[in-house]
């Protein structure tokens, strides 16, 4: 049974799914995502849905609220990066 089936998905959520991510200089993820879950610690450099790149360093099991358009291969160092998103 789907309990949300009756709301309107939208950014604030909640997720309707949970994608991996290869982090890529040169590509967005395939949906915006509304945040980021990371199974290892490590540097996490982002660009946002302002289009604005951020470095940020996570611990294990670290979720990120904030809306990211982008992971880059460059600098990022975290590992089992997991996008949130709403699609």
């Amino acid at each position: 049974m789907d309990i949300f089936k009756s709301h309107a998905l939208t950014a604030a959520g909640p997720a309707t799914d949970l994608l991996p991510v290869t982090p890529d200089d040169a590509a967005d993820l395939a949906f915006p995502a509304s945040a980021l879950y990371v199974e290892t610690g490590g540097t996490l450099v982002i660009r946002t849905i302002r289009n604005e790149t951020r470095t940020v360093v996570v611990g294990d099991l670290a979720l990120l609220p904030v809306g990211v358009r982008g992971v880059l291969a460059t600098g990022t160092t975290a590992g089992g990066i997991h996008a949130l998103v709403v699609a």
